[in-house]
């Protein structure tokens, strides 16, 4: 796929079979909604695209996921959820056999991941475990670490659900599981696997599940759900309503960017332009961007919107790929 936007002359829920939709900043915020997530995901399904939830969070059971989900007028089945405890489990499984043990550094959704694999779960270090599969679970504490990196000196393999760094809280960002598998690494000098995004693990297990042919991943996050989408080479539609800007969006890698840019998750439910180059100016409907000297100009002063974000991106990725990167001081904050 190429490293720009792309464009769909349909909604999206018609142009793709399968959405792998990121929960947390994209479904629901914490334990609140997000204004347009249900009715959008409803009209979705009822358009013929199937649903699955995936999610770095590898301390809840795909029950308790669904149950949430359920309860914010998204009727989710616990089928229909795929965590980072589940990939983790499944890769441990292409180099463990059955009934090996493992070092569970987590919360209970990696223990039943690990016991549905066929493997034993293991609490301590001198259990002599093959493997360490370490998860973000909030009671974890500094035993639970040094569990883990005496495992891992001793030659265990070292497999983390994910490696987010940081974990959003009703409070604010604070350390996520990436913060503690780095405590572990730092000690052991051991680069850990990962299943999580933005590996591209989960999104192939997920699809393979589903027996999709034309998944589209959602995300909030650029680092994590649409890395993982560009890794695995899936579109991916970033929505506002979570981590990533529209600001980080223009000043993305090419491995971070997106396919599709919406305000929300009614942009399912519409047509994606694509913008145009014409006259040195990147256009996309009434709105314009350009890059002069290294520095993004747009083609003029008031509400931003989608159309403008899109020709932001178009010409801010334009110009980087050409060998020009943008001043990111030249990028102002934009509004969908």
């Amino acid at each position: 796929m190429s490293a720009g936007l792309a464009a769909s002359e349909t909604p999206l829920a018609e142009a793709y079979d399968l959405a792998l939709v990121d929960l947390d900043g994209v479904a629901y915020q914490g334990h609140l909604p997000i204004d347009h997530a249900a009715p959008s995901l409803a009209s979705a399904r009822a358009s013929g695209l199937d649903l699955l939830f995936v999610t770095n969070n590898a301390s809840r059971e795909p029950e308790e996921v669904a149950g949430q989900l359920s309860s914010l007028d998204i009727p989710t089945e616990a089928a229909e959820v795929m965590t980072a405890a589940q990939a983790c489990a499944t890769l441990l499984r292409t180099r463990l056999e059955p009934g090996a043990r493992v070092l569970v550094v987590g919360g209970r959704g990696l223990v039943t991941a690990v016991r549905e694999a066929g493997l034993e779960a293991v609490g301590s270090a001198d259990d002599a475990p093959e493997a360490v599969a370490q998860g973000f679970a909030p009671e974890l504490g500094w035993s639970d670490l040094a569990e883990a990196a005496y495992a891992v000196a001793g030659g265990a393999w070292h497999v983390a659900s994910n490696r987010d760094m940081s974990l959003p809280t009703a409070r604010g960002f604070a350390p996520g599981n990436g913060a503690l598998v780095a405590a572990v690494s730092a000690v052991t000098g051991v680069e850990p696997d990962s299943a999580g995004k933005p590996s591209p693990t989960m999104y192939r297990m997920a699809v393979e599940r589903a027996g999709a042919s034309r998944p589209l991943v959602i995300g909030d996050r650029l680092d994590t759900d649409l890395a993982g989408a560009r890794a695995a080479g899936y579109a991916g539609l970033h929505v506002l309503t979570g981590v990533s800007s529209a600001r980080d969006a223009v000043l993305a890698e090419p491995g971070l960017r997106p396919h599709f840019v919406g305000a929300d998750l009614r942009s399912l439910l519409v047509a994606h332009e694509t913008p145009v180059l014409t006259d040195g100016w990147w256009r996309c409907a009434d709105r314009a961007a350009r890059v002069v000297d290294g520095r993004l100009e747009l083609d003029r002063h008031g509400p931003a919107g989608l159309d403008v974000v899109r020709a932001a991106c178009a010409a801010a990725w334009d110009a980087a790929d050409a060998g020009e990167p943008v001043a990111a001081d030249s990028v102002p904050e934009l509004t969908a």
